[in-house]
C-alpha cells in the first residue's frame, strides 16, 4: 500500500481532481484485472485507448485514474490525475509502488534485431554457473532464480517488469538479464539510466509497421545507450556497420567483440556440425554446444561481458562450453532414418538467412527443405525478402501460415511469393499439414527447417490463440 501523493512525486501533472492523500493498493493498465483501491492508467496505445475503459476500471474498484485527458463526466468520490507524459508516469509510478527494484539489481539489457533471446538465455546460464543469483526476462520465459514464469512479450509492460524485479529483490537476486525491444525502449518500459550493462547484437529491418522508418528504429535502439551512465558498460558487436553510431553519444565504457573485424574480443569457427562447433576465442580452442556463426556472436557477447566481472579466460570458456541453446532456437530432432528436423524462431529475413546459411554449411549433399511464413498485421516489406532468402538457400520451400492475426492468410502468402524467382515452392496454408506433408516426403538424411514460431505453442488467427507446437508435430512424425 502506498500514498498516492508519494507516488506522484516527480511526475509532471497538468491538473487533478479529488483527494491526493488516498491509499493505493495496486496499479494496472488493464481494467479487467483492476481491483478495489487500484490506480488505473488510461493508456492511449496504437490500437486501443485506455480512456474508453475508465468506467470499467471504476466498476471494478479503482479509486484513482491517471489519464491524458480528464473525462467530462467524473465521479467526485474518486481521484483523477492528468499527466503530461503517460509513459513516464507509468514507469515512475509503478517503480515507486514496487519500492524501486531497478535500483537494487544490476540490470543487463540486450537489444538488437536478432539474438536477444539467445544472449539473455546464455547470460542467465553463465551467471548461474558462477553461483550468482540471477533473474531473467525473455520472450521464452521469465525466471526468478530457478522458478519459471510464462512470458508473452519480448519486454513486459513497466508494471509487470517492476513486479517481477520486486520478486527478484525479495528472493535475493543480484542480477536481472532482460531483452530490451525497440518498442520497450521507445515506450519507456526500460531506461538506460537504470541499466548496468547494455549489449548490442545487430540491427536490420524490422518493426517498421511501428517505427515507420529504419532510422527511427535504429534511434530507438540507440536511446538505450545514450541514457547509460558513466558507471555502466556497453558491449557492442563491432561487425555491425552501425556499431559506432549506436554508442557515439554514450557515456558508458565500451567493450567490443567481433568475428570479422578488429576488436578486443575475437573468435572464429574451426569445425561445425548439427550438435555444435569447435571455435577459437581469443586464441583458445573451445567446443560449444550451439551451432552457427550467429550463435558464435551471441556466445562472444557473453564472453566480452565476462571481462566486466573480471572472470579468468579459461574459466569463462569452460562455462561457455556448457551452455545450451534456448527452446525453439535451432532446436533439432533426428528421425530413425537419419533425416533432421529443426525448429527455429527466425521470423526476419536476417535471422532466416543466418539459420539457412548455418544449415547449408553442414548439409553436405543432402537436401534442405524450409517451411516459412510471416506474421499478419506486421511489417509487410519484409515478406518478399523472406521468400527471396528462403529460395536462395533452400532446395525446396513450403509457404504456410504463421500468426496471421486479422489479416487474410492468402494476402500474406502472396506477399511472400513475390520474392521468388522460380517455382521451387508450394503453398499449404494449414501449418500442421505443411509440417506433416514435408515429413512424409523427406528423403533419407534431408534437413527440414520449420521457421518462424520457435518456442511458441500457439497460432494467432483473428483474435484467437489456437494450440500449435512445431516441435511436438515434428516429434510425432519422426517417431
Amino acid at each position: 500500500m502506498k500514498k498516492l501523493r508519494n507516488l506522484l512525486e516527480g511526475i509532471e501533472i497538468i491538473s487533478s481532481k479529488g483527494d491526493l492523500d488516498i491509499d493505493i493498493l495496486g496499479v494496472s493498465t488493464n481494467s479487467k484485472v483492476t481491483e478495489r483501491g487500484y490506480l488505473f492508467f488510461a493508456v492511449k496505445g496504437n490500437n486501443l485507448d485506455g480512456h474508453e475503459f475508465i468506467d470499467g476500471a471504476i466498476r471494478n474498484g479503482s479509486n484513482c485514474i491517471i489519464c491524458s485527458v480528464i473525462p467530462k463526466k467524473i465521479d467526485t468520490n474518486l481521484c483523477y490525475v492528468q499527466v503530461k507524459n503517460m509513459r513516464v508516469a507509468i514507469n515512475k509510478i509503478s517503480s515507486k509502488f514496487y519500492n524501486n527494484p531497478v535500483k537494487k539489481l544490476k540490470i543487463i539489457a540486450v537489444t538488437g534485431t536478432n539474438g536477444k533471446t539467445s544472449i539473455v538465455y546464455f547470460l542467465y546460464q553463465f551467471l548461474s554457473f558462477l553461483d550468482i543469483k540471477v533473474g531473467m526476462l525473455s520472450t521464452i520465459e521469465n525466471k526468478i532464480h530457478d522458478k519459471s514464469i510464462n512470458s508473452s512479450l519480448t519486454t513486459p509492460d513497466p508494471i509487470e517488469i517492476n513486479k517481477l524485479m520486486s520478486e527478484m529483490v525479495k528472493m535475493g537476486m543480484e542480477y536481472c538479464v532482460m531483452e530490451a525491444s525497440s518498442h520497450a525502449i521507445d515506450q519507456i518500459r526500460i531506461s538506460g539510466s537504470d541499466v548496468y550493462v547494455a549489449i548490442f547484437s545487430n540491427i536490420s529491418h524490422d518493426h517498421l509497421d511501428y517505427h515507420k522508418t529504419f532510422l527511427n528504429y535504429i534511434n530507438a535502439k540507440k536511446k538505450l545507450f545514450d541514457d547509460l551512465s558513466e558507471d555502466s558498460f556497453s558491449v557492442i558487436n563491432n561487425d555491425d556497420k552501425r556499431a559506432d553510431y549506436i554508442v557515439q553519444n554514450s557515456k558508458s565504457k565500451v567493450i567490443n567483440y567481433s568475428v570479422k573485424s578488429i576488436s578486443e574480443n575475437k573468435a572464429r569457427i574451426i569445425e561445425k556440425s548439427v550438435e555444435g562447433m569447435l571455435v577459437d576465442i581469443d586464441n583458445q580452442r573451445v567446443s560449444l554446444g550451439v551451432m552457427g556463426e550467429f550463435n558464435l556472436y551471441n556466445i562472444l557477447s557473453v564472453y566480452a561481458f565476462s571481462k566486466i566481472l573480471k572472470i579468468n579466460k579459461i574459466e569463462s570458456l569452460k562455462i561457455l562450453s556448457k551452455i545450451k541453446p534456448p527452446k525453439g532456437r535451432l532446436e533439432f530432432i533426428k528421425s530413425s532414418h537419419g533425416s533432421i528436423g529443426i525448429v527455429d524462431y527466425a521470423h526476419t529475413p536476417d535471422a532466416l538467412r543466418n539459420v539457412l546459411i548455418t544449415l547449408d554449411d553442414i548439409k553436405g549433399d543432402n537436401k534442405l527443405i524450409s517451411i516459412i511464413g510471416a506474421g499478419g498485421d506486421r511489417d509487410r516489406k519484409k515478406r518478399p525478402e523472406m521468400g527471396r532468402v528462403a529460395e536462395e538457400y533452400s532446395d525446396y520451400v513450403i509457404i504456410t501460415s504463421d500468426n496471421p492475426r486479422n489479416e487474410d492468410q492468402n494476402d500474406i502468402i502472396d506477399d511472400i511469393t513475390k520474392g521468388f524467382k522460380y517455382d521451387n515452392y508450394e503453398i499449404e496454408i494449414d501449418r500442421k499439414k505443411a509440417i506433416i506433408n514435408a515429413c512424409n516426403n523427406l528423403d533419407k538424411k534431408s534437413i527440414l527447417l520449420v521457421a518462424g514460431k520457435g518456442h511458441e505453442d500457439y497460432q494467432i488467427i483473428g483474435e484467437n490463440y489456437i494450440r500449435h507446437n512445431d516441435m511436438e508435430i515434428l516429434k510425432n512424425e519422426f517417431k
